[in-house]
């Protein structure tokens, strides 16, 4: 067969006579010269380039059709990002972009610094002069987002997460993607993390922890409380990095000048540091997921009441919550909120608060600061920089020790947020500390004072006082019982329907009183009505949900005895 020899782009090519050529591109490939048109002409080579526009360094090659067609802007727009980026759907839905060399955080596909906005720059640095249009933007999106469906969504965590062996992993919010990695072994600071996180504009990064002196010492000169509240702090802060538990709303009481704000905002700052720590009650149910999405920990400031929505919202958040919204420019498509999150409050009244949230608050009262005492706001956010990689340092330690007993601690019975409270036995079983009963303590005075603040509540209290036991129809009810001055605040229930709802919702406050409540008895009579029977009955005993012992103590570790 006869052979030729003549040049491509200054490179010699044997051609076959009689057969049909392949085309240029497809020869180029084939030999590993450099394509047709997409760069200069080879040094000392005679014949010129077919295109005069040089083209700039590492720029992908083009495809042509078999007409010559140079591929549109969304074909490489697609491709540089297969190139750099793989993707994943996270369990609510939403498409993520991850670099394939790089941290191992999540891109979204839109907003500040998302997957779209880092396209359009990549493509106007390959390809000079060209800048890809918003419609080849949206096309390519399209066609990413359907490339991460096709494999099982996959957890993005908020700056807290925990993997299938029990590993905590704490986001330091850096950009080099640094974690911290907490386990009942210890606590090691990874260069990239082994779980994927998404960021917000609300975080901020986390120093490193440090282990250096006594951090738990350091952490109480920060605050103005008692011991037994200082210890209930730390306990709470170390629940506050179990991302699987609910968490009680840590809730700073005191009056005016105690350091309230303050010391909300260090405390937040430990969890998930913020530049906006300390916000304002939201307007808005819509307005409140927005902040719960962006944070792992918020803090609402000088909240002296509490609508019924909010409060609503925020018993959900600590065991819980989700939030489904109709998708932007969408008739049928929706998008799904979900989150668990760490909430603190400052306020000064807690009968301001509902009875339920009431139940699930963690409140310390702060002491008053001496004026010799005081410090300017500049010295105290010095003072709290130079000790937070000693304090979160001990922080951790404590937590990889809490995480090593806590599987062993059994509770004799389950109070309410019996979650949390198993976290304050093994802090105790550790620190050989007394937090549970403390927490306990304080919860039954919540209570009671939350119920100081519901007028409904107070009028049955009275009216168990007056008569022992009462036993009626909740229509029956709300007739016998009259507000104060006889006039109904907006709080007291319009109807027999609200009464009967409102007893039952305020049933765990009045127990703490020693009023139980049973609303399973029916009237003799052809109506069967469902009667409230109202009873006093002995105080609960405060030490019910102590955990068990073989003698004094608060945690048994290990099986039963036999």
């Amino acid at each position: 067969m006869n052979q030729t020899t003549h040049t491509v782009n200054g490179t010699a090519r044997p051609t076959v006579s009689g057969a049909v050529s392949a085309p240029a591109h497809e020869t180029a490939h084939d030999t590993e010269a450099p394509p047709v048109n997409t760069g200069p002409a080879s040094v000392n080579t005679p014949t010129p380039p077919v295109s005069k526009k040089r083209g700039p360094v590492n720029k992908p090659a083009s495809t042509a059709d078999d007409g010559g067609k140079k591929p549109s802007a969304a074909v490489r727009l697609v491709q540089l990002a297969k190139e750099r980026y793989r993707f994943v759907m996270s369990a609510d839905g939403r498409p993520y972009a991850v670099a394939l060399d790089g941290p191992n955080i999540v891109l979204p596909f839109k907003g500040r610094s998302g997957l779209r906005q880092r396209l359009a720059r990549l493509y106007a640095e390959v390809y000079e002069g060209d800048v890809a249009s918003q419609s080849a933007l949206a096309d390519a999106m399209m066609v990413l987002e359907g490339i991460a469906e096709d494999d099982d969504p996959v957890p993005v965590h908020l700056r807290v997460g925990q993997d299938d062996l029990g590993t905590i992993v704490v986001d330091l919010g850096t950009a080099d993607g640094r974690a911290v990695t907490v386990s009942a072994g210890g606590w090691h600071v990874v260069d990239r993390s082994p779980l994927l996180f998404r960021r917000s504009g609300a975080m901020a990064p986390m120093p490193a922890p440090l282990l250096e002196g006594d951090g738990l010492a350091m952490l109480h000169s920060m605050f103005n409380m008692d011991e037994s509240a200082f210890r209930q702090l730390v306990a709470w802060l170390i629940a506050a990095w179990m991302p699987n538990i609910p968490h009680p709303v840590l809730t700073f009481k005191g009056e005016q000048g105690t350091g309230k704000s303050k010391s909300a905002q260090m405390v937040v700052n430990l969890v998930d540091p913020s530049p906006a720590a300390k916000r304002s009650a939201p307007r808005d149910l819509k307005a409140w997921s927005t902040q719960a999405f962006n944070s792992w920990a918020l803090c609402l400031d000088n909240v002296s009441a509490i609508p019924g929505w909010l409060s609503d919202t925020l018993c959900k958040a600590v065991t819980g919550d989700g939030f489904v919204d109709r998708a932007l420019y969408s008739d049928d498509d929706v998008v799904v909120v979900s989150f668990r999150r760490v909430l603190a409050m400052t306020t000064i009244d807690a009968g301001a608060l509902a009875g339920d949230l009431a139940e699930r608050l963690l409140m310390l009262d702060l002491q008053t600061i001496d004026p010799d005492r005081r410090r300017t706001e500049e010295e105290l956010d010095t003072a709290f920089g130079a000790v937070r990689p000693a304090i979160l340092g001990a922080l951790f330690d404590l937590l990889a020790s809490v995480l090593a007993v806590l599987p062993d601690v059994k509770l004799e019975t389950m109070p309410r947020m019996a979650d949390f409270a198993r976290v304050l036995a093994a802090v105790d079983q550790v620190m050989e500390w007394n937090t549970l009963d403390d927490y306990l303590a304080a919860s039954a005075n919540v209570a009671g004072d939350a119920l100081e603040g519901d007028l409904f509540g107070s009028a049955l209290v009275a009216l168990v006082d007056e008569c022992g036991t009462w036993s009626g129809t909740a229509a029956m009810l709300l007739e016998h019982v009259q507000p104060p001055g006889g006039i109904r605040p907006q709080s007291w229930p319009k109807d027999a329907t609200r009464a009967g709802g409102k007893v039952k919702r305020i049933a765990p406050l009045l127990r703490t009183v020693g009023i139980t409540v049973d609303d399973t008895q029916r009237s003799q009579d052809r109506n069967r009505s469902r009667l409230i029977v109202l009873t006093r009955s002995p105080l609960p005993d405060g030490s019910a949900s102590a955990p068990e012992s073989a003698g004094e103590g608060a945690v048994r570790t290990g099986p039963p005895s036999p």
